[in-house]
C-alpha cells in the first residue's frame, strides 16, 4: 500500500514539474513575442548602421559606385587631417558647457521652481519653452537675434555703450555664440529630470536635518546632492553622448564656419558625406563618434559603479 502510494505521489510530483514547465514555457514565449518588434527594430535601426557604419569605413566609396577595399586608410587619413581635430576640440567644448553650464543651470532652474515665490507655474511654462521649439525656428531666431546691424543682442550691447560685434562670422565669438543658444535650449530638459528627482525626496529628512540645527546650505550639500547623483550621472551621459553627435543647430547658425571655427565632428561627417561624396570616409567620422561616446559612457558607468561600491548613495 505505500508503495502504491509512494508511486501515485511521484507520479502526481512529475505532472506538477511538467506543468509548471510548460507553464514557464509560455511565459517565456509571451514575453519573447511582446519584446520582439521593439527587438526587431532596434536591431534594424541602431545595431545594424552601427556595423554598416564601421563596414563602410574600410572602403573608399562614393555612395553609388563600386566600393574600393582600403582597410584603415581612412582612419588613417582621419588621424593626419587637421579640420578632423579641430572639430574633436569643438565638441570638446560642447561637452564641457553642457555637463559644467546645462546641467548645473538645469539644477538650479528645478531648485527655484520648488522655492517659495508666486507664479509658480508660470515660471514652469517659461523654463520648458525652449525645449519645445523646434531647432530650425531656434537656430533662425537666434541668427537674427546675433544680426551684426539690427539684431537684438547688439542693440543691447550698444546700450551698454560697445560697438556692434559681428558674432556668428567672427571666429573669436561664432562658437561662444552658439554655445549659449546650446545652454539655452537644453537646459530645460536638465530642470525636468531634477524635478522629478527633487519631488522623490522626502520631506522627513530636511525637518530631521532642521531639528538637528542644518542651516539650508548643509541641508542641499548633505542630502540633496547626495541623493541627486544618480540624477546628476544619468544626466551627465545624456549630455556628452548628446554634445558628442551635435549637429543641427551648429549647421543652421553658422555651418561649421566661419573658417571651421564652429565645425563639429557632425557636421565635418555631413560634408564629407553629402558634399564631397565621400561615403567611406564619411563613416569613419561616424564610427569614430560612436566609438568616443561609447567609451566615455562606459567609464561613467564604471566609475559610477566603484563610487557604490564604496558606500556610495544609491
Amino acid at each position: 500500500m505505500n508503495a502504491q502510494t509512494e508511486k501515485i505521489d511521484l507520479i502526481q510530483k512529475i505532472g506538477r514539474t511538467k506543468s509548471k514547465k510548460i507553464s514557464r514555457n509560455k511565459n517565456v514565449m509571451t514575453i519573447c513575442l511582446f519584446v520582439a518588434p521593439a527587438l526587431l527594430v532596434y536591431l534594424l535601426y541602431v545595431v545594424y548602421p552601427i556595423f554598416a557604419t564601421l563596414n563602410y569605413s574600410f572602403y573608399n566609396w562614393d555612395g553609388t559606385t563600386e566600393k574600393t577595399f582600403v582597410g584603415l586608410g581612412n582612419y588613417v587619413e582621419l588621424f593626419k587631417d587637421a579640420i578632423f581635430w579641430t572639430a574633436l576640440k569643438n565638441n570638446t567644448w560642447v561637452v564641457l558647457a553642457s555637463v559644467f553650464v546645462q546641467i548645473p543651470l538645469g539644477l538650479i532652474m528645478a531648485l527655484m521652481l520648488f522655492a517659495p515665490i508666486k507664479g509658480l507655474r508660470l515660471f514652469n511654462s517659461i523654463y520648458f519653452l525652449p525645449f519645445l521649439m523646434s531647432t530650425v525656428a531656434i537656430g533662425m531666431l537666434w541668427v537674427l537675434m546675433f544680426d551684426p546691424i539690427n539684431g537684438v543682442i547688439n542693440l543691447f550691447v550698444n546700450f551698454l555703450g560697445f560697438e556692434n560685434i559681428a558674432w556668428l562670422s567672427n571666429e573669436n565669438t561664432a562658437m561662444i555664440a552658439v554655445l549659449l543658444v546650446v545652454v539655452w535650449q537644453f537646459s530645460p530638459f536638465y530642470m525636468i529630470l531634477f524635478k522629478a528627482a527633487l519631488v522623490g525626496i522626502s520631506e522627513e529628512l530636511y525637518e530631521a536635518a532642521q531639528i538637528d540645527g542644518a542651516n539650508t546650505w548643509q541641508k542641499f550639500k548633505n542630502i540633496t546632492i547626495p541623493l541627486l547623483l544618480p540624477t546628476i550621472v544619468s544626466s551627465s551621459i545624456l549630455a556628452i553622448v548628446g554634445s558628442l553627435k551635435a549637429f543641427d543647430i551648429f549647421y543652421i547658425m553658422t555651418g561649421g564656419g566661419p573658417n571651421g571655427a564652429t565645425e563639429l565632428m557632425g557636421t565635418y561627417m555631413f560634408k564629407q558625406a553629402f558634399n564631397n561624396f565621400n561615403m567611406g570616409y564619411a563613416s569613419a567620422i561616424a564610427f569614430l563618434m560612436f566609438f568616443i561616446a561609447l567609451i566615455v559612457t562606459i567609464i561613467i558607468q564604471v566609475l559610477e559603479s566603484v563610487r557604490k561600491r564604496k558606500g556610495g548613495y544609491e
